[in-house]
């Protein structure tokens, strides 16, 4: 039926924009940065005051 073929198009627009919206959410959402291994030391200063 030609009448329905707008409605068809029209849920595969929805479908494959729904699939494309949700891998690249699932691509940003699950990058993960390499963490460094640096220690890094800090120089704590102890100061004894005796009045």
């Amino acid at each position: 039926m030609p009448q329905m073929m707008p409605l068809y198009w029209l849920t595969l627009m929805f479908f494959f924009l729904s699939i494309f919206f949700c891998f690249n959410n699932l691509n940003y959402f699950n990058f993960f940065y390499s963490i460094k291994m640096t220690e890094t030391k800090i120089n704590k200063m102890n100061f004894n005051w005796k009045w």
